[in-house]
């Protein structure tokens, strides 16, 4: 691929000089090569700083967030970027405390009455009406 043709496929994320071009690990390279996108499993890949190539496109990804291997499917969108973009290091636990938990519990406390009256309201419409 010609020079002018990566700098317009990177050309959002140029953090590195354009005399060096993309980082693409080679031997994540070396395992897409000649290979069919969806005939090819999960690829498994701790090279979260690899940026993402037109040829990766289709193919699924094992990016390792410290913990586990996160399920990345590639898009055209995503070309440019960073791997370890698409896999979040860390888990974002909701804010919030006593009161947030009071509400929780009032909204969910709403959700069932709400389900009763309308279970009520249906029972009493299928009901044949006496005289």
């Amino acid at each position: 691929m010609p020079s002018y043709e990566l700098e317009r496929a990177f050309s959002f994320q140029m953090t590195r000089s354009l005399k060096k071009g993309p980082y693409v690990d080679e031997r994540l390279m070396k395992k897409i090569v000649g290979k069919k996108p969806l005939e090819t499993g999960l690829i498994k890949t701790w090279s979260r700083a690899c940026q993402i190539a037109p040829e990766m496109i289709g193919f699924t990804f094992g990016v390792h967030n410290g913990k586990d291997h996160v399920a990345v499917l590639i898009t055209e969108e995503m070309v440019g970027h960073r791997l370890g973009e698409f896999s979040l290091t860390r888990k974002f636990v909701k804010h919030g405390g006593k009161m947030q938990k009071e509400m929780e519990t009032a909204k969910k406390e709403a959700e069932i009455a709400a389900a009763k009256s309308a279970t009520a309201t249906a029972t009493d419409s299928k009901a044949p009406a006496k005289k």
